[in-house]
């Protein structure tokens, strides 16, 4: 909302001599001989600089101004303050729904069973709907990444003749041990491999979160 004051490019405790400054420059800016293919709305722009000029060049009138944009300042901050109010308790209530289909989605119940528990506690059904699909998909996402993990635990190769003979003959000679040492595979990139995984889990998380119900960022 444009005010008065902004209007004219002036601040809310300018003196009247400012303020005869600010329609002067704002005038010459919305005149219609000075924005020529724009006539009309140059015009429209031109008559409010007037009446903004016309109100806080009169005392009288312009303290009923500020009292006026004063009192609609406030009503606003109020507006936003509720909006936020209901904004968290609606995040808040969100976090419930979803924690809920969670547990059950871990629980091992399909899809309708999940949405089923959401209209039960008087989700809305096409968030519940939304909230069931994207959990459940989840839900299945980690059970596969989990059958993967385990599948590649038991598929360890076993030591081969030619490989035990090697490692005796490296427990003998040191030079042999440490050049073994540094060709080995890193202990630990099954593990980064995982926290890879769970990390693109939990970033798929953070999208439904935030996709699903609109959430600012």
């Amino acid at each position: 909302m444009t005010t008065l004051y902004e209007m004219l490019g002036v601040r809310e405790d300018a003196t009247d001599e400012e303020i005869k400054r600010g329609y002067r420059k704002a005038a010459m800016r919305a005149h219609p001989d000075r924005n020529v293919g724009s006539e009309a709305s140059a015009h429209a722009r031109f008559q409010e600089v007037k009446e903004a000029y016309a109100i806080l060049s009169d005392p009288a009138q312009r303290r009923v101004y500020d009292t006026v944009y004063a009192e609609e300042m406030r009503r606003h901050a109020h507006l936003r303050e509720e909006e936020e109010r209901l904004q968290a308790e609606r995040d808040a209530e969100y976090a419930r729904l979803v924690a809920l289909a969670m547990r059950f989605a871990e629980q091992g119940h399909n899809r309708d069973v999940v949405f089923g528990v959401l209209l039960g506690r008087d989700c809305d059904e096409s968030l519940a709907g939304r909230i069931a699909d994207s959990v459940t998909e989840l839900h299945a996402s980690r059970q596969q990444d989990a059958c993967q993990d385990a599948r590649s635990d038991d598929a360890v190769p076993e030591e081969s003749d030619q490989d035990a003979t090697h490692t005796a003959s490296a427990q003998d000679d040191p030079a042999e041990a440490d050049a073994m040492r540094q060709s080995a595979p890193e202990p630990h990139a099954k593990d980064e491999a995982r926290t890879g995984n769970d990390r693109a889990q939990m970033d798929f998380f953070s999208t439904l979160w935030h996709g699903v119900f609109g959430l600012r960022h």
